[in-house]
């Protein structure tokens, strides 16, 4: 009788939050939807797909709208069928059964699971209170692990807090690893490291649709790396794996840069709204709740009955993201966040 091997005997399939819910802050996408005149122009672009033959496989046109957006070398560019594509790419391929990866706790949890997959030794570097890394500890770490890669998200998700450019450089250059460095929300902050790829031979950065760009339903990332590691990634990944629609669709957004400036500035003055509120509440119940700065479309935040609270919110037609003691508020529209602001205040 055929069984199941031991590393997948007892997984569960990802279950996101089910439900209709009026306002849904779980997921940290954008609130942003896009103006008639780009829907426009989707649609147009649409309709010029030949549905019957193989995407570019080259991602040519989709790489050079990604290069021009972020001013970077599309050569240098890979699309993924969004990060996790790109993930489980890099973990499959770049790791060899019995070598350690390192990511930190808390992170992105599915760091863990796909090098589990890959049969990656899988080491955390715990995260101290308040959740500021100490990097100078951190190098320790992957250097006694000997870790053969790194994997960590910066800014951070769910923290939100971020390392300065001058850390992650410290890091890339003292650790023989390959260094993973996962910029989804980068967007909405200045401490990039894409402009620097080709000084490292031991980094790649991964980009992500989802967030600022608004793009989640298309799933579409991109990861950025020296021509070497450019290549290899290129030479391990499915050769059509970004299907002709999400191309399309992905190619003419990157090319609205003017719009994407425009809905990232949207997202991060509702954050600070978000944020200046949380923080008069959090000084009515200073027993109840402590918020952490945020760099990112979502703020984190440490609240006492947790689960009780987000049952309620649930309850309120709310969803936000419960992680064991923590709540992660995505940020919406001002009128969704004046409403969960009530609804929280209520709820205390």
């Amino acid at each position: 009788m055929y069984q199941l091997n031991e590393k997948i005997r007892e997984l569960v399939p990802y279950q996101p939050i089910a439900g209709e819910y009026s306002i849904r802050l779980d997921a940290n996408e954008s609130f942003c939807m896009l103006p008639q005149e780009i829907e426009e122009k989707l649609l147009q672009a649409c309709r010029q797909i030949a549905w019957n033959r193989y995407p570019d496989a080259s991602c040519r046109e989709l790489c050079q709208a990604f290069g021009d957006f972020y001013g970077v070398d599309p050569s240098l560019v890979t699309p993924g069928d969004g990060s996790d594509e790109l993930l489980s790419i890099l973990c499959n391929a770049f790791l060899m059964p019995g070598e350690v990866l390192m990511t930190a706790e808390p992170d992105f949890s599915m760091y863990r699971f796909y090098g589990s997959i890959a049969g990656a030794e899988i080491r955390c570097y715990p995260k101290p209170e308040g959740f500021a890394i100490s990097v100078e500890d951190w190098i320790r770490q992957i250097q006694k692990e000997k870790a053969r890669m790194v994997i960590f998200s910066n800014p951070c998700n769910p923290t939100g807090r971020g390392l300065s450019r001058e850390d992650v450089r410290k890091l890339v250059r003292s650790v023989d690893a390959l260094v993973v460095l996962d910029e989804a929300y980068m967007d909405f902050w200045d401490q990039s490291l894409l402009q620097e790829v080709c000084q490292y031979d031991n980094l790649i950065v991964l980009k992500t649709c989802s967030k600022a760009l608004g793009m989640a339903s298309l799933r579409l990332g991109f990861a950025v790396a020296n021509p070497i590691l450019t290549r290899a990634l290129w030479a391990v990944k499915s050769p059509y794996n970004i299907n002709s629609f999400t191309q399309a669709m992905g190619y003419v957004i990157l090319r609205e840069k003017q719009w994407a400036e425009k809905a990232r500035k949207e997202i991060l003055d509702a954050r600070d709204g978000m944020v200046e509120a949380l923080a008069e509440i959090e000084a009515r119940f200073p027993e109840k709740l402590h918020c952490y700065p945020s760099c990112t479309n979502f703020v984190f935040m440490r609240v006492q009955e947790s689960k009780r609270v987000f049952d309620n919110l649930l309850k309120k037609g709310i969803a936000v993201r419960h992680m064991g003691e923590y709540l992660r508020i995505t940020v919406g529209t001002p009128a969704e966040n004046k409403e969960f602001l009530q609804a929280f205040q209520d709820v205390l």
